[in-house]
């Protein structure tokens, strides 16, 4: 019996299962792979320009478009694929010892198919370290773009803070001046002048008293 022959015997078994896992790994890891690099072309004009053949002004402008809901979105959306990537990654081997062990019970059952049971026990942990090899190389691929869509996620939106910031401060010192009310300031009406009539009514004062005295 040759080995192709030997591992597709039990396609239409428990193996089934694996295969529609794995196709809808397929399909997340699809899903996963155009949203992050979607991000990353957005982000990639915030962290990184000029881009490729654009120039600054052109850049300046598509980074000008973006928006914070649109970014946090697609980062947000990357997130939950990835995880959901992740958590069907790690089931593909328990799935094999799962269709192993469902074959082993049928052979305990089952005594005139031994060797049909045998092989869907060896097949279904064949496939399931397959599928987990697969996407754990997929997920090595996937990974560093997720970290840095993230740093540069946390970048675009700091940057985007301070400059809230900055343009809030004119804005907020020109409602404090208006609702702070001038003081008002006393205005002198009359100015009392002493004359030399008043002034010489004045005492002198005795400089050299003590001296004279002494």
């Amino acid at each position: 019996m040759g080995f192709l022959s030997v591992i597709f015997m039990n396609f239409f078994g428990f193996d089934m299962v694996i295969f529609l896992a794995a196709i809808l790994n397929g399909a997340v890891y699809y899903f996963l792979k155009r949203n992050s690099d979607k991000l990353h072309g957005m982000m990639h004009h915030t962290i990184y320009v000029p881009h490729f053949h654009l120039s600054r002004a052109e850049t300046n402008e598509q980074v000008a478009r973006l928006c914070e809901e649109d970014v946090i979105a697609l980062n947000s959306t990357a997130g939950k694929l990835y995880s959901l990537f992740i958590n069907i990654t790690g089931i593909f081997p328990l799935l094999g010892i799962l269709g192993t062990v469902i074959s082993l019970l049928g052979l305990v059952s089952d005594m005139e198919n031994v060797t049909g049971n045998f092989y869907g026990a060896l097949t279904s942990t064949f496939w399931g370290l397959i599928f987990a090899i697969l996407f754990k190389f997929l997920d090595g691929v996937i990974s560093p773009q997720i970290e840095s869509n993230e740093r540069s996620v946390q970048i675009f939106l700091e940057q985007n803070s301070n400059e809230d910031i900055k343009a809030a401060k004119p804005s907020v010192t020109e409602e404090l001046s208006q609702e702070k009310p001038a003081e008002d300031i006393p205005e002198v009406t009359d100015v009392e002048i002493v004359t030399e009539e008043y002034a010489s009514e004045v005492p002198p004062v005795m400089i050299g008293a003590n001296s004279d005295e002494e």
